[in-house]
């Protein structure tokens, strides 16, 4: 499928710097990258005639990454009890300003800062890919910058 191929050429690193921001690992972004494309792939007689493919692809990513924590979650809790939450971007090494300041960010807040801020979507378009409405987009957008902001700040 040619027109797959271009697509997946122009979105990989897309998808993939998306999902190592909101993951916080590289494995794990990888897989969701790859179970995403996988999950297009499939649809993609239907996902091609879209208005937005890309769109569709990124929240697929969303999706995946929601369920794979939720998983991981739930088998956390049912092995360990209930178990503390910790971020799973407190075991990402510390190498760069923007990791450190995203770690105290909901997954929500750093989804919505990536969709807007990093891939360039507006907060109707991130609404749409995440499922909620542009005025959660905007205020999850300001509050995870305003927390990443104070973070950066305090770290000076």
């Amino acid at each position: 499928m040619p027109q797959f191929e271009a697509f997946f050429e122009e979105y990989s690193l897309k998808v993939f710097g998306a999902m190592c921001l909101v993951a916080g690992n590289r494995q794990e972004a990888e897989e969701i990258t790859q179970d995403a494309f996988l999950r297009v792939w499939e649809r993609w007689d239907r996902v091609s005639n879209l208005e937005d493919p890309a769109g569709f692809l990124f929240r697929t990513a969303m999706n995946v990454f929601r369920d794979r924590t939720r998983r991981a979650t739930l088998a956390a809790r049912r092995t360990l009890g209930l178990a503390d939450r910790t971020d799973d971007l407190a075991a990402v090494e510390d190498r760069n300003e923007l990791v450190s300041a995203m770690r105290r960010l909901t997954p929500h807040q750093r989804a919505a800062l990536v969709l807007t801020g990093y891939l360039g979507y507006s907060s109707s378009e991130a609404a749409g890919i995440l499922g909620v409405q542009a005025s959660t987009v905007r205020a999850l957008s300001t509050k995870g910058r305003a927390t990443a902001r104070a973070t950066a700040e305090g770290r000076r």
